[in-house]
């Protein structure tokens, strides 16, 4: 493979133009756009209980209702997410453009899955969830930035074409 300035490999443009079409055709698009911002809403809400309840000891039902909310719609994107993924890529999870995002994910769900096991369970005290509930949402943060990432990707690299499409019409 050739080498970009500066030594680099050139990058891998994240969709084809059939992907690219994909994506914009299909409705799972607009309800990641919707989940996702709703997701993070929820997390910034439930971050606040969290963080109370560690520091008073008071609050600890809200606090837990506030994860499992956050946790049924994280499960709601992750499905979702992947069904986007086979309608634009043609697999369910894992495809090249998101690997590692879907990667990290699996952590994400685990950690979340966790919590709600201990909380069930009564396995871990008020303590022991929300610092399970913050490591959770330390993943989550992490794989959210990554996607945000992804987003900055893809229209950095429909940018130009806009671009072009724009003068060509002047």
């Amino acid at each position: 493979m050739a080498m970009a300035q500066g030594g680099r490999r050139p990058r891998q443009p994240l969709y084809d133009a059939q992907q690219r079409a994909r994506r914009d055709a299909t409705a799972w698009t607009l309800v990641q756009g919707v989940l996702a911002p709703l997701q993070f809403l929820v997390f910034l809400g439930s971050l606040a209980l969290v963080l109370h309840t560690l520091a008073t000891g008071e609050g600890a039902w809200a606090a837990n209702a506030s994860i499992v909310a956050k946790t049924g719609l994280l499960y709601a994107i992750m499905v979702t997410g992947s069904i986007w993924e086979k309608v634009v890529f043609g697999r369910y999870l894992f495809a090249p453009a998101f690997y590692w995002e879907d990667m990290v994910s699996m952590l994400v769900l685990a950690l979340h899955s966790t919590y709600l096991m201990a909380l069930v369970t009564g396995w871990l005290d008020t303590g022991g969830l929300m610092l399970l509930a913050l490591a959770a949402y330390a993943s989550y943060a992490v794989n959210a930035t990554q996607f945000l990432l992804k987003l900055r990707a893809a229209r950095l690299e429909t940018a130009p074409a806009l671009h072009l499409d724009a003068e060509g019409a002047r």
